[in-house]
Order: C-alpha cells, then structure tokens, then sequence
C-alpha cells in the first residue's frame, strides 16, 4: 500500500513539484500548516462574494485533494424532498472520470446512505471488503463504478444534514485515519457553511423582494382606490326592483359564490358596472377591491402593459416597473369593461390567463401566478363580433361561462321613480339643496321618455335639473318645454330600434317565412335574432 500523506503536511503553495510524502513530521509544524490552511480557505469564503463563491470552493477543493492524492472529491447537497443528493462542487484527478451523474447516492449505496443521512456516521469504506456483508448493493456499485476506497462526511452546520464531503480512491486503498477524517471535516464544514450562509442571504433577499413587491401591490391599491374616489365612483344600489331587475339580481346572487367568470351584456349606460360591484361584493373576494380595466379608454399599444405590467425598459419609455391590474387583483375581481374593444392580440394571453393563471410582465421570462375572478362586460354583441372575426370564438366561450344581460331603461320603466330620487338625494348633498317634491306631470314625462342614454341619460339630466332647481321641488322645464319635434332627434340604434319592432308588430310578431319580419326587412332571419338581441327587442314587447 503506497504511503497516505496527512492533511497537515500539505504545504503552499500547492502548485510547487509534488515530492514524496513521509511519515515522521514535526507535529507542531504540520498544526501549523493546517490551520494556516485553514485561516486561508476561511478567509477565502469570507470574501467570496455571491456570484464567486462557487469558483472559490473549487479553487479550494483543489487546494487539499490534487496535493492529498486522492482521485476525485466534492460537496453533495442533501435534497430534502427526495431521497438522493445533488453534486454541487467536485474537483477530479488527471484521467480521472467525473462523478457520474445519473447515479442515485440512495439506490446505489443505501448503506452509506443510511449512515451518513438516516444516523449522521462518517462512512469510511477501505476496500469493499470492508463493507457489511448485508451492504450488497454498495459492494456492487463499489466494483460497477471502480471505487476501491471511499469516504462520506456528514456536515454538521445547522438542523439536518444539508450537505456531504465525498472523497473516492479509484487506485489504491486509504486507511482514513482519524486524523485525515477529523481533518477533511473542518475544512468541509468551511465550505459548506459558506453555502449555507449564501442560501440564507438568497432567502433574505427574495424576502425582502417579496415584501418591496406587497409594498407596491398596497400603493397601487391605494392609489387605485383614491382614484376611484376622486372620480366619483360610489356603488349605488338603484338597480331597481321591476320584474326584470328582480331577474338579474337573482342572477348576482347565483353566481357571486362561485369563482366563475362573468359575462354582462347591455347597451351603453344600463349599469353594466354596478352589476359587476354587486357580484363582488356579495362573492367571498369582498374584502379586497375590485379592480376595473376600460378596454375602450387604454391604447392599444399599452393595453398589455396595463393588463400584465411591466419591466424597467421593456419599451422606450418604461422608466420604471409597473405592477399590472392582473397583479393588482390577485385573489380579488378584476372587472374589464368594454372587452369587445380589446386588441385581437391580447385576446390571446387573456385567454392562458383565463385558463391557465399565470401570465409574464412584459420584458420579463418570469411567470406569474395569481388568483383572479373575472368580469367582463360590453354594450356590443360579443357573438356578433365573433362572427365578424374581431373576437376570437375560443375567449368568447371562456368568458360566456355565465352570461347576464341588463334590460335597457325603457324596458323597466317603473324603476324611473326610485332611480330619480336616489339621483336626487345624492345631488341634493353635494350640492347643499334639499328637494322634496317633483311634479306628476314632469314624473310622468320621465317614465314616459325612450332613454337612449339609459340609467346615465337619467342621471345627467336629474343632475341638469338639480343644478336650475331654487327651491324645494325639481324643475323640470328644459325637459317639458322641448318641442315635440325633438323626440325624434334620438341615436341611430333607436331608430333601428323603433323600426324593427313597428315591422314586428305589423306580423304579429312573425319573424321568418313569407310576410315575416325578415323578408319585410330583407335579412336573414338569425341575422334579424342577432339584431334583435343586441337592441334587447322581444316578440311579446
């Protein structure tokens, strides 16, 4: 057996000729050789910053194993959720074959295993014979991979075991005296704390990431929230309680429990909006804000940026990162109105975020996961838009999983009355009057009116009137006094309004065959439905 040098007779620098190692050294020199040794290599990790401190260990590893003789060694670290290791550092011997990568430290030696892992004992193997005669498949792996000496050190730096200093002998065989064990394990356990240190300050500062990234979330929220304020946005319930109402409160109720995606459809100023309030704030996201995104109002080149936020010089002009509404409504509703106007190309990631839950900020790889209730709304008919090519069928499918229609004001003529009263109360305080009486004659007028403008018309022209009004009762008299001439000045879709449904009271309602309201128009009789639907006509109107 060729002579084992010590540890402790290591000198430096170690890339001087090798000589001939003897025993019989002067102990007080060798000690102190190793343990300047050691202050080296401290100092070495010390300094080491976090992108360095892998190339410093292998420096180091190299350091002690080439001079040591041995044929190959390294750092393993301990997977805590499987039952195997992971080589982190190795260093390898001229013609020597690195460690082999597909080998489970487990299956091939699950008596080592068990010793240094399951019980924390050094396994220091001489020669395969010295193995227990019920290690067999460590004797096996020992002859399969050409070990003839090995030795596994457990690293005490903390709870468990994280990490394990490997040292092999494919040659000749080593005594592993306690001297070189005892040794090998103060300098592994240099390393190792290292790496522990590294991964606690990695841990730290993803914590800290985490925490400027909830601090963002917060000031966004609450800017979002001041915003809203200072628009004027309040949630009103003036939803109103006519049997058509009643309906689609049922239909609030129903679905705010779940998680489903909403889909609200209605002409402009129906209160698409209040609806989708009402189904947050009956749902279990209540207690975080929803989250509104006009699809309309945002330009198309920065939909994507506000839907999915943002990386510092992502475009040309992204001065700073930015947190998108899918972020900002994590675990609560995000609210898309007008989504018919959303860019055919957005379409597509809505869609995996839909599906999927996760998303990438725009100039970054890294995908985000969240938690998002969608509802989305538009005064167009979205299959009509598929059917034209501006949506896409797939999307439109996702979000129709629930679909509410609001019935314009028209239809629900006699929630006029607590619809203006609730106008005028809220006006009345911001404005410091106090009305108490409105006419029957101008009530009358009210209710009797067509409302292009729906439930906002309404609200304009009560906030029109608060402003004339000098006394306790609500003048009216820029309504009363329009002359009769004026009821036809109204929107292109109520006079295609008005014109289909005089057609359709001409047939009795008959809509197809010959004398039916599609041939008297000339459409198609599903392109007659469609229209039908989108201007909220019905047969019994």
């Amino acid at each position: 057996m060729a002579n084992i040098p010590s540890i402790r007779s290591l000198k430096t620098p170690v890339n001087t000729p090798r000589r001939p190692f003897r025993f019989g050294f002067d102990r007080t020199r060798e000690t102190c050789r190793f343990y300047s040794l050691v202050a080296r290599f401290s100092n070495r990790m010390t300094r080491a910053g976090a992108d360095t401190l892998d190339a410093e260990i292998l420096r180091s590893l190299k350091d002690i194993f080439r001079p040591l003789g041995v044929d190959r060694g390294g750092l393993l670290e301990v997977r805590e959720d499987l039952p195997c290791v992971r080589l982190c550092h190795a260093w390898y011997g001229e013609n020597i074959d690195p460690f082999p990568q597909e080998v489970n430290f487990a299956e091939w030696f699950p008596w080592q295993y068990q010793q240094v892992v399951g019980e924390g004992k050094i396994a220091a193997v001489r020669n395969r014979d010295a193995l227990p005669i019920d290690a067999l498949a460590d004797r096996r792996s020992h002859d399969l991979l050409g070990i003839r000496s090995s030795l596994t050190i457990p690293l005490y730096i903390g709870p468990g075991v994280p990490y394990l200093l490997a040292v092999q002998s494919l040659r000749v065989e080593w005594p592993w005296s306690d001297e070189i064990v005892n040794d090998l394990r103060l300098l592994g356990e240099i390393f190792a704390g290292a790496l522990e240190r590294r991964r606690a300050e990695e841990q730290l500062q993803e914590q800290l990431r985490e925490i400027d990234r909830l601090r963002e979330k917060l000031e966004q929220e609450k800017a979002y929230v001041r915003k809203e304020v200072s628009l004027g946005v309040e949630d009103r319930n003036c939803l109103g309680t006519s049997q058509v109402m009643q309906t689609v409160m049922s239909q609030i109720k129903q679905v705010a429990g779940t998680s489903s995606t909403v889909l609200i459809q209605g002409e402009t100023g129906t209160g698409k909006e209040l609806v989708a309030r009402m189904i947050h704030r009956f749902s279990e996201r209540r207690n975080r804000a929803m989250v509104m995104v006009n699809c309309a109002a945002l330009p198309a080149a920065l939909v994507e940026s506000e839907l999915f936020g943002r990386e510092k010089g992502a475009f040309t002009g992204a001065l700073s990162r930015q947190m998108g509404r899918f972020e900002l409504a994590n675990g609560s509703t995000l609210f898309l109105d007008e989504i018919a106007e959303m860019p055919i190309e957005i379409q597509v990631k809505l869609l995996r975020v839909l599906q999927e839950g996760e998303f990438e900020r725009l100039g970054s790889s890294r995908t985000i996961k969240v938690d998002v209730r969608i509802i989305a709304a538009s005064n167009r008919d979205l299959a009509e838009a598929v059917e034209q090519g501006t949506f896409r069928r797939d999307l439109y499918y996702r979000l129709n999983i629930f679909p509410i229609l609001v019935p314009p004001l028209r239809d629900r003529r006699e929630d006029i009355p607590a619809m203006v009263w609730e106008f005028v109360n809220e006006f009345g305080q911001r404005m410091g009057k106090k009305i108490r009486k409105i006419s029957n004659k101008d009530m009358e007028l009210l209710k009797n009116s067509s409302w292009p403008g729906n439930c906002r018309e309404l609200r304009n022209l009560v906030e029109h009137a608060m402003i004339l009004s000098n006394g306790d009762t609500l003048e009216l008299q820029s309504l009363a006094e329009k002359p009769a001439s004026s009821v036809t000045l109204v929107g292109l879709e109520e006079v295609e309004r008005r014109h289909i449904q005089s057609i359709l009271d001409s047939t009795n309602g008959r809509i197809k065959g010959k004398g039916g309201a599609a041939e008297i128009l000339g459409l198609n009789p599903s392109t007659l439905y469609s229209r039908m639907r989108k201007l909220g006509i019905s047969t019994h109107h």
